[in-house]
């Protein structure tokens, strides 16, 4: 079938510059935790070519987005502190705050105002106020520069998941961030996830030197897991090389054409696509027996888009998740469109 639910943004996954990079590396395996004799000298090049992409001081791998946000977390909030969060975050920020067992609070999406009342309440410790940079299932962005303001008000740490911005928003594709405008200390700690845009597989989080340091010496997924394999290292370096070239910026050009093509011939059909200028499509079905007979129809026709039910979305909101690429053609777009309407 042809995939339109992937997260492979750019179409990395299958780049012969990864997959060489990939054969070339050292080691298949990561052999032991970072701490221990696990980092080799492809994790150092990966996570000096990521902080020098995103024009930050250091970066830190983890071995996956979930893990990596569950450890950030865990290593900067505990009892008497609190965690300011997006009803729409996705679930690791939400297990991560959870399981600090700090004061989590979450504010409704995209609610700035919400998000400040529930800042100016205040805790014995820190605050926290973590935000999806692009969501994965609406596909909409934050309001960064209004969350990066209300942040600094009540001196709490902004932390952006970027897992669905990296290598696609922003100038040579750094973000959510970087196309809001955000200096590091506006934004001081970020996550950039390798499954997506960059078409491998980790994560790293970035930002901030001492903040970094800390989470080296104290978040758990980092320190008591074994590193995420070399050749996967190199794989994504020469992903992240890809995404900032003039390559990268042409595949980002690519993706914007395809995303503006799907929406023109959506409402043009009259679907019923929720607002997104992103390469996540939403279509909303309502009932889950809706979205699961429309994917399935879409199956018979060769089209593999998956329909997402509660407890992912909200009770009444199961969808058609329609992801586009740079990969994909206008006449594989055109063919979609017309078996969606057809199918509906």
């Amino acid at each position: 079938m042809l995939n339109f639910c992937s997260n492979d943004y750019l179409g990395l996954s299958q780049h012969p510059r990864l997959l060489a990079a990939l054969h070339a590396a050292s080691s298949a395996g990561g052999i032991a935790s970072h701490l221990v004799c696990g980092q080799a000298a492809e994790h150092a090049a990966l996570e000096h070519a990521l902080a020098q992409w995103q024009q930050l001081p250091r970066a830190l791998l983890f071995g996956s987005g979930y893990v990596a946000n569950l450890a950030v977390l865990q290593a900067l909030l505990g009892k008497g502190d609190a965690c300011v969060q997006d009803k729409r975050n996705h679930a690791s920020l939400i297990d991560g705050a959870r399981l600090a067992g700090c004061d989590l609070r979450r504010y409704p999406h995209n609610d700035v105002e919400a998000a400040a009342r529930q800042l100016a309440i205040g805790a014995r410790g820190a605050q926290l106020l973590a935000t999806d940079g692009v969501f994965s299932m609406d596909g909409d962005v934050a309001p960064l520069a209004a969350l990066a303001a209300v942040a600094g008000q009540h001196d709490a740490l902004l932390y952006v998941d970027e897992a669905h911005a990296a290598g696609v928003l922003g100038e040579a594709g750094r973000g959510s961030c970087a196309a809001a405008g955000l200096e590091v200390a506006a934004a001081p700690l970020r996550l950039i996830t390798f499954g997506k845009a960059l078409g491998s597989v980790g994560a790293a989080v970035v930002g901030e030197a001492d903040l970094i340091e800390h989470l080296l010496q104290t978040a758990r997924g980092g320190i008591y897991t074994t590193a995420m394999a070399p050749a996967q290292a190199a794989a994504t370096q020469a992903a992240v090389a890809l995404v900032a070239s003039v390559e990268g910026e042409a595949l980002r050009q690519c993706l914007q054409a395809n995303i503006a093509r799907f929406c023109e011939g959506a409402r043009r059909l009259g679907l019923p696509l929720l607002p997104s200028l992103t390469a996540i499509q939403p279509l909303l079905a309502g009932d889950d027996a809706a979205a699961l007979a429309w994917s399935h129809a879409l199956e018979a026709h060769g089209y593999w888009c998956s329909a997402i039910r509660p407890p992912t979305v909200p009770e009444g909101a199961a969808r058609l998740r329609v992801t586009l690429t740079a990969a994909h053609t206008a006449a594989q777009i055109d063919g979609l469109l017309t078996a969606l309407a057809a199918t509906r």
